[in-house]
């Protein structure tokens, strides 16, 4: 009885194998279409004072209907866009000044990248590197302005 149960178990495997693979590839994939921006430099700001520079790479990904080589043309136009909003608002992290703040990035480059390629063609943004110039330690916390310092 067991043995009877397995074969039909085995059948039934094999006879679902080739119905799964048909639709998987009915399926539409994602053909990965994409823009990489050459890395930029985006300035760390504390207090009004310039204390890092953070190199990112940030990609555009693409709908399938986008026309890769015609935005790929656009490149500068979006590395520029990326450039004068970090200098316009810094996007300093304020836990770490190794890096830059990523959701605050994405959003600014989506509503950049939209404008410069239209709603229809941009998918995503993504960070794919951060990278510090220097390595600086983390901040301090902030004790009450105006209190006198204590020495032994």
């Amino acid at each position: 009885m067991l043995r009877r149960l397995l074969v039909a178990a085995a059948l039934a495997t094999f006879c679902a194998g080739p119905v799964l693979a048909a639709e998987e590839k009915s399926a539409p994939k994602d053909v990965g279409q994409y823009v990489d921006l050459s890395p930029v430099a985006l300035p760390i700001v504390v207090d009004g004072k310039l204390i890092n520079y953070v190199f990112v790479s940030v990609r555009v990904v693409l709908t399938t209907a986008a026309n890769t080589a015609k935005l790929r043309e656009r490149e500068p136009y979006f590395r520029d866009a990326l450039v004068r909003a970090g200098h316009r608002t810094p996007f300093t992290n304020t836990k770490d000044y190794m890096s830059v703040d990523a959701p605050r990035l994405q959003a600014t480059m989506m509503r950049e990248a939209v404008a410069i390629a239209g709603p229809k063609d941009i998918k995503a943004i993504t960070i794919t590197s951060q990278a510090p110039k220097r390595r600086i330690a983390p901040p301090m916390a902030a004790g009450p302005r105006g209190a006198a310092e204590i020495r032994p």
